[in-house]
């Protein structure tokens, strides 16, 4: 079976997209978030070999994201949801900035928070208990093993997600065993492939949300087929994320319209490709 490699470097990030006889795939592991180079690699050839599972759907909603930066609320407008990282500056900011989102994006917009496993199980339960008012959605990670998760569960009335401790379905029945989740967070490149992540979200028990690793468009578009192939989907999933890379190899990037993010092929523009193609 024919598979080309294509070494890309697009800003400071690594970018190895695989084209096959069923389409594009991309192994891009993101520095400083746990993803076996293994699991991308087999998650790239899932795309340019085998293909996509048969979708259930042809649009997926998504949620906005707000990060350390000033908050733009025109960035906010349309999506269904906004997610916050939190956990970086302390409380008191997490509130603040908290707070503001939910007054800009009103009652009817959903408003999760991420913590990428910044706190422990004490600090995570006081920081929940300020954070609840606002009407929270649900918490990513707050803390990092699904043994703490447990305990913060236990603890709080706001539904708690994982994402970094998830890495298999070993991961995915033992959170189920401990009852320690509400929701899972799914990436294709960490979990090697959309195939294998729609198994890990079957073995968790619980909806999933599928979020990006800030690919290309190639690789959302992996992200986007996961998504479509879920037998539920009643959260918003994180995958307009299109423009966090700073770059792209498609002349038309996979972007949200009005909250929604709507499937179809991506294939790499050739001058594109050339314009970030590696060259030994």
């Amino acid at each position: 079976m024919l598979v080309r490699e294509h070494h890309l470097r697009i800003g400071v990030r690594d970018v190895m997209l695989l084209e096959g006889p069923s389409g594009w795939g991309e192994s891009s592991p993101l520095a400083g978030y746990p993803c076996s180079p293994r699991a991308a690699r087999a998650a790239a050839e899932e795309g340019a070999c085998a293909g996509w599972p048969d979708p259930l759907r042809d649009a997926v909603p998504v949620n906005a994201l707000v990060d350390d930066g000033p908050l733009d609320v025109t960035r906010l407008r349309g999506f269904p949801c906004v997610k916050v990282k939190v956990g970086r500056r302390g409380v008191a900011d997490d509130v603040r900035r908290v707070a503001a989102v939910r007054e800009a994006v009103g009652p009817s917009v959903a408003v999760r928070i991420d913590a990428n496993a910044a706190w422990d199980v004490d600090t995570a339960v006081a920081a929940l208990g300020k954070l609840a008012p606002f009407d929270i959605e649900l918490v990513e990670q707050p803390v990092a093993l699904l043994d703490d998760l447990a305990r913060v569960r236990r603890q709080v009335a706001m539904p708690v997600a994982a994402d970094e401790s998830i890495r298999g379905v070993d991961d995915a029945r033992r959170a189920r065993v401990l009852d320690a989740l509400d929701a899972v967070v799914l990436k294709v490149q960490p979990l090697g492939g959309v195939r294998p992540a729609l198994r890990v979200a079957e073995a968790a028990g619980v909806p999933a949300i599928v979020t990006s690793m800030m690919e290309t468009s190639i690789g959302l578009a992996a992200g986007l087929a996961l998504a479509c192939a879920l037998p539920e989907l009643p959260y918003a999933c994180g995958l307009a994320t299109a423009g966090a890379l700073g770059g792209d190899v498609v002349a038309d990037p996979l972007v949200a319209e009005h909250g929604l993010l709507h499937r179809r092929v991506v294939v790499p523009d050739l001058e594109l490709l050339a314009r970030y193609e590696v060259r030994s």
